[in-house]
């Protein structure tokens, strides 16, 4: 298996087909990238989202932390991300209160 180009214009992005909805990697995010959205089609009923891309950080815990390789960050050299801010932070945080389900 080759290294996975970036979507473009994408700093994170989910392989669906992969993803078992364990909701590890919305638990480490700490920007409020990611959420779990309800999905009557998969195993468990939900499945991760990215909902808010232009908050990404490119911290990578959502992709080191997934258990099945199903996420991926882009490579830093190819987008540039953004600052954690405090919106974001809280974002993070109400989502993790919320049973990590989109807000």
């Amino acid at each position: 298996m080759g290294l996975l180009k970036a979507p473009e214009n994408t700093p994170v992005w989910v392989n669906e087909s992969r993803c078992k909805a364990c909701d590890l990697c919305v638990s480490v995010c700490p920007s409020g990238t990611l959420g779990m959205q309800l999905d009557e089609h998969k195993v468990l009923g939900k499945i991760v989202k990215v909902i808010h891309p232009e908050s990404c950080i490119g911290c990578m815990d959502c992709e080191l932390h997934c258990p099945d390789f199903a996420i991926a960050v882009a490579d830093k050299k190819e987008f540039k991300f953004a600052k954690l801010t405090e919106d974001s932070k809280q974002r993070a945080e109400a989502i993790r209160a919320n049973g990590f389900m989109v807000l």
